[in-house]
């Protein structure tokens, strides 16, 4: 059965999806009063069709026709008016796990990763004009930095030969480019120990490149303020969430991204959802080098993706999983650090010893990953009933255990899924490389409240950190303005300030102020996702099978 690919050297663009310049219809948009993006009121949205030779585009009720789309891609937009300062803004995406498939997938098997409602989320506060600076400030690692905005690389960066849209493909940083910031990264935390400053260069060189490459000089002031609930360096993806955060918020800024609505197309939406995934894997670029694009796709469309790489001269291909359902998850992290290079390392030594012992391990790894994937997709699918639910605990659990005859468990690992088995509340696999990390536990739905604090106590006592989070959950999200009810008298809602997301305490903290609304907290009204919108099914079809 063909199906969707998706190109991940592009940050997960379908490939066979029309060029953003092209066959789609585009819509830019302007910001008219302080309510919402086009999911609401706020934007006063100009469809525009590119054509072969010219462009009809209409903004603010101005038609004109340029006739330059034979030389340029880039759509003829027509600049609006200067209006009031956009209201502050919010931007979340999830982190992820692998759930079926570690290892395996290096040999050109199939993997399954999910988003995870461990999230981040970013607070964007556009200041007066005549503040020219931009403020990135991420308090949960201790990093606060500003830059004057007219003292940034833009001559490098606004060259016509480097010059980035919005609809670009970019999948490999310019090296000149990387360069121009090195100056601007190089004062940053000067008094932090090398591996925070580490840490904090990283995340601030994924900013400015994503905010030079798509902004320009004349950009507002801004406080860009992230606070995240996911673990830093457990392999949960928290650096392709904060990635996705920033894509989605320059976007937003930039008036480049429709929706989400319900009544929005699924073609459109996905257009969406392809835009910021790709701007988030340059962002993910900065920060690893040459990574393969998973995180990034799962932290911005959501739910769950099968993947796999059958030949390393080409790029993975991803099954989006749009019906893969919500289910209850305890992560515990080991705090047991780990190298994901010696965990891999230890399997090629093993496969190139004992190939023949070695090759059916993950040939059976690969079976688990595909049996997974086909009760998931079958269109009677109930994650409601406890037989399809043990099916997947089942297979979680068989996984862990060829993982460790691979020699990449490790005793804490080992240790958790023991308390868990001792109190059968669900089945716990490692997640990642292994070797240290996480493990993940796919909760039975008659576990009792009771029986999972007395583990978690447990699990407390023996120092390792838990998280009651929900697997299969939404991608980014957007909450425009940034008010939400909370539970307020006020009808208006309560505005969340720099003031209130900063004293947020902890993770909880920033939850119950903010939080998309997963497990214990209700969904709340207000946040927007365009992973929401309706399924849809091309001419095609929109999954491909595994082990095609």
């Amino acid at each position: 059965m063909p199906g969707l690919s998706f190109d991940l050297r592009a940050g997960g663009l379908p490939l066979h999806s029309p060029t953003p310049s092209g066959d789609l219809k585009l819509r830019t948009l302007s910001w008219n009063n302080h309510t919402a993006p086009a999911s609401v009121k706020g934007w006063i949205v100009a469809d525009e069709e590119p054509k072969a030779e010219t462009m009809s585009s209409k903004a603010n009720g101005i038609e004109r026709t340029s006739n330059e789309v034979e030389a340029s891609p880039r759509p003829a937009m027509q600049r609006v008016p200067s209006s009031p300062m956009m209201p502050a803004f919010m931007t979340s995406a999830p982190g992820k796990v692998i759930v079926y498939g570690e290892h395996a997938v290096v040999y050109g098997k199939a993997a399954m990763a999910a988003a995870i409602s461990l999230r981040s989320y970013l607070l964007v506060t556009t200041l007066s004009k005549s503040q020219r600076t931009i403020t990135l400030r991420f308090p949960d690692i201790e990093m606060e930095h500003s830059w004057n905005i007219d003292d940034l690389p833009w001559t490098v960066f606004s060259q016509p030969a480097k010059k980035k849209h919005y609809y670009d493909l970019v999948d490999k940083l310019d090296p000149e480019l990387v360069e121009a910031m090195q100056p601007h990264l190089s004062v940053i935390s000067p008094k932090a120990s090398p591996e925070d400053r580490k840490i904090h260069q990283n995340a601030a060189s994924a900013f400015l490149y994503l905010f030079l490459s798509l902004g320009s000089q004349s950009f507002p002031g801004c406080i860009y303020t992230l606070r995240s609930t996911i673990p830093i360096g457990a392999g949960l993806g928290s650096s392709a969430s904060i990635s996705v955060c920033l894509s989605s918020a320059i976007l937003l800024q930039l008036r480049t991204l429709s929706g989400p609505h319900p009544d929005q197309p699924r073609e459109e939406a996905e257009l969406q959802i392809e835009r910021i995934n790709r701007w988030a894997f340059v962002g993910e670029m900065c920060i690893h080098g040459n990574p393969s694009g998973v995180d990034n796709t799962v932290a911005t469309g959501g739910k769950a993706v099968v993947f796999k790489r059958g030949d390393y001269t080409r790029p993975p291909t991803v099954t989006p999983l749009r019906e893969f359902p919500e289910l209850p998850l305890l992560l515990v992290n080991t705090r047991q650090s780990r190298s994901t290079a010696t965990e891999v390392a230890k399997v090629a030594a093993l496969r190139k010893t004992l190939p023949t012992i070695t090759e059916p391990i993950l040939e059976a790894i690969d079976k688990i990953t595909e049996s997974a994937y086909e009760l998931i997709s079958l269109p009677g699918f109930d994650a409601k009933d406890g037989g399809s639910v043990q099916t997947l605990g089942d297979l979680m659990k068989i996984n862990h255990g060829l993982l460790a005859a691979l020699g990449v468990s490790h005793p804490k690992l080992d240790r958790i899924r023991e308390l868990v088995d001792t109190v059968g509340i669900g089945w716990t696999k490692l997640t990642g490389a292994g070797g240290g990390g996480s493990a993940i536990t796919l909760l039975n739905s008659n576990a009792s409240p009771s029986t999972l604090k007395s583990l978690e106590e447990k699990l407390d006592v023996e120092g390792f950190e838990k998280f009651e989070t929900t697997l299969g959950g939404d991608g980014v999200g957007v909450l425009w303005p940034a008010v939400l009810r909370n539970g307020s008298e006020d009808e208006s809602g309560e505005e969340i300030d720099q003031t209130k997301f900063l004293n947020a305490d902890g993770r909880e903290g920033v939850e119950r102020l903010v939080g998309v609304g997963v497990g214990a907290f209700e969904k709340r009204e207000g946040w927007k996702f365009w992973s929401e919108i309706g399924p849809h099914v091309n001419s095609e079809g929109l999954q491909e099978p595994i082990n095609g």
